[in-house]
């Protein structure tokens, strides 16, 4: 019997008229057709809702209306979601080629699909990749020294998906791909690049929460004593964040 699971992707958004697009054609020119795309609109008043509507014939599900903030969206899509898999691409990220979950689909049944990333600006321009590649083997322990692999390139079943911790205003991604990470048994690396990341500047004051946040996330996942020698780690190896120049090709 051929593998044809149902992909659910979450596009959640707030004012970003001049992205959204972009984020719901590289989703809608997939060659891969069991696609459920559902958009979390935080009540933008800048025409994104509207923009988005003009394609809501393709789209399974356009929700509006006020949030408590991006994870808060995120449960709302997980919410809604009926697919086998969940992915979020959020306004301003892409699907990297037409053809990506096609590909991974191929690959057969798995927990969780990942792969990496590339970074762009607001033009689309590629910039180079994310400072910490995808490990040749994704484990939950992997995720000890940051982010290794990107929200955006992480396709989960759905099954294993438990809401976002709301404690977390700006790093609850890392605990929810941890969660899924411990529940999940077969972990595939696609080996391929699966979204574009849009690069967006971070102020300093959610540079510090998100910081204090993640020693919290990850002091409850590996114990406080090594995230504190973890920490020491990155410092040394990443003492500034750059992005690879490596080549896409």
């Amino acid at each position: 019997m051929q593998f044809n699971p149902k992909i659910s992707i979450i596009t959640v958004v707030y004012n970003a008229k001049s992205l959204i697009e972009r984020t719901i054609k590289s989703v809608l020119s997939q060659s891969y057709t069991n696609i459920e795309y559902i958009i979390i609109d935080g009540a933008s008043s800048d025409g994104t809702l509207e923009l988005a509507e003009k394609y809501q014939h393709d789209i399974a599900v356009i929700l509006s209306g006020k949030d408590n903030g991006i994870y808060d969206a995120m449960n709302k899509g997980l919410a809604t979601a009926t697919g086998d898999y969940v992915l979020f691409l959020n306004a301003g990220d892409e699907l990297y080629s037409n053809d990506i979950i096609e590909s991974v689909v191929a690959l057969g049944d798995a927990d969780v699909y990942y792969g990496n990333t590339a970074v762009v600006n607001e033009q689309g321009l590629v910039l180079g990749d994310r400072r910490l590649s995808p490990p040749e083997q994704l484990d939950w322990k992997s995720l000890k020294f940051g982010m290794c692999v990107s929200h955006q390139s992480f396709i989960a079943k759905r099954s294993l998906c438990e809401k976002y911790n709301l404690k977390y205003a700006v790093s609850a991604d890392i605990d929810w791909v941890i969660e899924v990470l411990k529940k999940s048994n077969k972990i595939v690396n696609t080996k391929n690049y699966i979204s574009k990341f849009l690069a967006g500047g971070t102020s300093n004051k959610r540079r510090k929460v998100a910081l204090g946040e993640r020693f919290l996330i990850m002091s409850h996942h590996y114990g406080f004593f090594q995230t504190v020698i973890n920490h020491f780690y990155i410092l040394l190896r990443f003492p500034f964040h750059k992005v690879s120049k490596k080549s896409m090709t």
